[in-house]
């Protein structure tokens, strides 16, 4: 399940492009035309700027603006910033320890067709295409 805090970086990543036109966007701006909490915002914002999708000044004129155009983005890319992975099961999860099950696991198949077509539809979507 994507959390609210992927759902959310969703939407700042398509208020952004969308207003950034003017230059960099304020989060105040976003959080009232998202109906989302600035503090909620805060959180998602280091997420998004760590991974280079978005660049933020401080100041007067301040705010965020993308990297680059939005077709260049993929919306796996933007929820992997936030949800670290999205495997369905968590054992196929980056990092996951081996499991010792695998090689007689009957359900393994399954989950990780289940885990690429998520992934490629995910990567087959871009931020234009929300747009």
């Amino acid at each position: 399940m994507i959390s609210t805090k992927g759902r959310y970086a969703l939407r700042v990543m398509i208020d952004i492009a969308t207003n950034q036109k003017d230059g960099y966007v304020p989060m105040k701006d976003v959080a009232a035309r998202q109906e989302l909490s600035l503090k909620y915002l805060e959180q998602i914002l280091p997420h998004l700027t760590k991974n280079n999708l978005v660049k933020g000044i401080q100041g007067k004129g301040g705010g965020y603006r993308l990297t680059r155009e939005p077709g260049e983005y993929t919306v796996g890319e933007i929820l992997r910033c936030t949800e670290k992975d999205l495997a369905p099961v968590s054992c196929l999860a980056k990092g996951a320890p081996k499991c010792e099950r695998k090689k007689k696991c009957k359900t393994i198949a399954f989950w990780s067709g289940l885990d690429q077509v998520v992934n490629d539809y995910m990567n087959s979507k871009t931020l234009a295409d929300l747009l």
